[in-house]
């Protein structure tokens, strides 16, 4: 699953160490990301750091405390553009290629584009 939110863009993923304890890995591209996440789920596990991995910081959380932290995240929404939210919050960087994203998942509710995918 990714999820962006004001505060940072996340990969929640279930990898095998994670299935026996009921646990998720939440993967970031910017530590800063999951330390903000922090505020929603402040026993989150240690940030580590791989330079070999598609997202160079990830952290593991419980999958019960992830879905009280998705909870707490949507009774804080507080805007009514998140693109303009990112730019107040974050700048005009992230802004910028959160609406790159933006853009790119704007071309799935085209027809003439739906049979490429």
């Amino acid at each position: 699953m990714w999820i962006m939110t004001k505060f940072g863009f996340f990969s929640i993923v279930e990898k095998k160490d994670d299935k026996e304890d009921g646990m998720l890995t939440v993967r970031a591209r910017v530590k800063s990301d999951l330390n903000a996440l922090r505020k929603y789920i402040p026993r989150m596990g240690k940030i580590t750091a791989s330079a070999n991995s598609d997202y160079k910081y990830r952290a593991r959380v419980s999958k019960v405390k992830f879905a009280e932290a998705l909870g707490k995240i949507v009774m804080d929404i507080n805007y009514d553009n998140f693109k303009g939210k990112i730019l107040e919050s974050q700048g005009h960087n992230r802004a910028n290629v959160y609406m790159q994203v933006w853009a790119k998942l704007r071309d799935l509710q085209h027809p003439t584009n739906m049979e490429n995918f």
